[in-house]
């Protein structure tokens, strides 16, 4: 995966495989050792799905309670990346293609986190509701949706 417009006048690469690791470069990825009450997470909006924003908000309001921070930066593939590279601790979204989750998943699972649907399952490809983390936030995540 190639993320070329940073504004640092260079192209951060992540590669991964099934037992081969996650990188960014050079550099093995590991996802954070953040505490929830410090974590970090990244979100985005069901803007396309309209009747998918009850169940949205209700995490969105929880996750805010239960952590630091909630971001929305971008494109959901680079989101998970950065789990994947410890800058985001935790990512959550409704509804999004395959294209937009099956490289980060992946990436997120070779640095050591977690990725399932909202209901802990496997089924996040064929859903695109996803929850991903380091194991923590992970937990705590699926925690959170099951009470919404």
């Amino acid at each position: 995966m190639h993320a070329p417009f940073l504004g640092r006048g260079e192209t951060e690469t992540y590669v991964g495989w099934a037992g081969g690791g996650a990188w960014r470069g050079r550099e093995r990825l590991s996802v954070s050792a953040r505490d929830p009450g410090e974590a970090v997470v990244g979100t985005g909006f069901p803007f396309r799905r309209k009747e998918r924003l009850p169940r949205y908000l209700a995490a969105f309001k929880a996750a805010l309670e239960r952590f630091e921070d909630l971001r929305r930066p971008g494109a959901a593939a680079l989101d998970l990346a950065w789990v994947a590279a410890g800058v985001f601790d935790g990512f959550f979204e409704l509804g999004l293609g395959t294209w937009d989750v099956s490289a980060g998943a992946l990436l997120i699972r070779e640095a050591g986190g977690s990725v399932t649907d909202w209901e802990g399952g496997e089924g996040y490809l064929e859903s695109g509701d996803i929850l991903a983390g380091s194991p923590p936030i992970h937990a705590a995540l699926l925690e959170i949706v099951r009470q919404g």
